[in-house]
């Protein structure tokens, strides 16, 4: 991070917890949040203008990808290695693997690509490490798996602070939250439900540090924090699912409870060891649901359908959305579709692009010839 920028943060960061919390500074302390927010996002534009951050170059296959995110040594490579056919480095010795890794799961039809990144570490958000590289792969892809040691819980709070304070929003969707900008007029603020978080004023001392004339539509009641994720450029939004490696070291009513104080904290949890292959296949159906996937079972006309090789969609997906996935021709000389399965109301029911298809749906598309 530029240095002037990183004192100017500390500096705002101290003042924050020097300011005491009340009804009266609560507006000041959301301006100075919002202003950290906005400093973070000027040094990150500034560091892509100087160069371009190296990354990792790992071409995406398959239906989605999941990024293996966990300190050094806690058995991401052995847990890639168990899950498909990849062949990732493992030794005793920390930060073994010092590039991306991919493999390829194949469940349910569905293939899912696995990615082992390098250790995080604690600073990664600012750099230490390979954190750049590794936040840049992560923002990339549709689920993380988050895999910490069973003697060393603390981990996961270590992870999600790295990479919340990278713009990586875990098990969290986008605030509902609709800003128009306009030419004069200043800052408008209008609501659809009540407010538990934040006040009027709040709200202008916020914006006004991120816009100077926009019309702003709360849809939720939000906090403060999230008010600020809506007008920064870097937020993405990722599901998140936890593996507890090396379980078969511990006891059992020790995993237990472990796995209870995370579910508190309504994390979904997998007690795994990747060494043994204990829980895997557990782990396996987690990944599958977490990324919701559905599938679909292509029956072309006359013919019986292919249970073999499903086509993968995800949940709420539309016939719209089966016929690009097949070629955008088949979207353009779309005539009707026919469906047999959950999603129909009768069996072989005619149906159009916008119909909502669900797992396991038996589907005949038509086309104009």
């Amino acid at each position: 991070m530029d240095t002037s920028i990183e004192q100017q943060i500390k500096a705002i960061e101290d003042e924050i917890f020097k300011t005491q919390k009340n009804k009266a500074t609560e507006h000041h302390i959301g301006k100075l949040k919002a202003k950290i927010a906005r400093l973070r996002e000027l040094s990150e534009k500034r560091k892509s203008t100087k160069r371009k951050a190296k990354g990792f170059s790992v071409r995406k296959s398959g239906d989605v990808t999941v990024g293996i995110v966990g300190f050094p040594s806690v058995g991401k490579s052995t847990l890639l290695n168990q899950l498909t056919a990849a062949d990732s480095k493992v030794a005793d010795y920390d930060f073994t693997t010092i590039m991306t890794i991919p493999g390829m799961m194949k469940y349910k039809g569905a293939e899912i690509q696995l990615l082992d990144l390098p250790g995080l570490i604690v600073g990664a958000s600012k750099g230490r490490g390979r954190g750049r590289e590794v936040i840049s792969a992560v923002r990339n892809v549709d689920l993380l798996l988050l895999m910490i040691d069973a003697f060393n819980l603390q981990q996961l709070d270590q992870i999600e602070l790295e990479l919340y304070n990278a713009g990586v929003r875990l098990n969290q969707k986008k605030p509902d939250v609709v800003i128009s900008k306009k030419s004069n007029g200043g800052i408008t603020v209008n609501t659809t439900v009540p407010l538990t978080h934040l006040t009027e004023p709040v709200i202008k001392s916020i914006a006004s540090e991120f816009v100077i004339n926009a019309d702003i539509t709360l849809r939720e009641d939000i906090t403060e924090d999230q008010l600020i994720d809506t007008f920064a450029q870097n937020r993405v939004y990722i599901s998140a699912l936890v593996a507890i490696n090396k379980t078969d070291l511990i006891p059992y009513e020790v995993l237990k409870t472990a796995v209870n104080k995370l579910h508190q904290k309504r994390w979904d949890v997998v007690g795994i060891s990747a060494k043994n292959k204990d829980n895997l296949h557990q782990l396996k159906e987690q990944i599958f649901l977490h990324l919701r996937l559905i599938r679909i079972y292509m029956k072309p006309v006359g013919k019986k359908a292919d249970y073999v090789q499903p086509m993968i969609l995800r949940e709420g997906q539309t016939v719209a959305d089966a016929c690009r996935h097949i070629h955008r021709d088949f979207y353009r000389n779309f005539r009707y579709a026919s469906v047999w399965g959950p999603s129909a109301k009768h069996s072989g029911q005619k149906i159009g692009l916008e119909h909502v298809l669900k797992d396991q749906d038996v589907l005949t598309i038509v086309v104009t010839k």
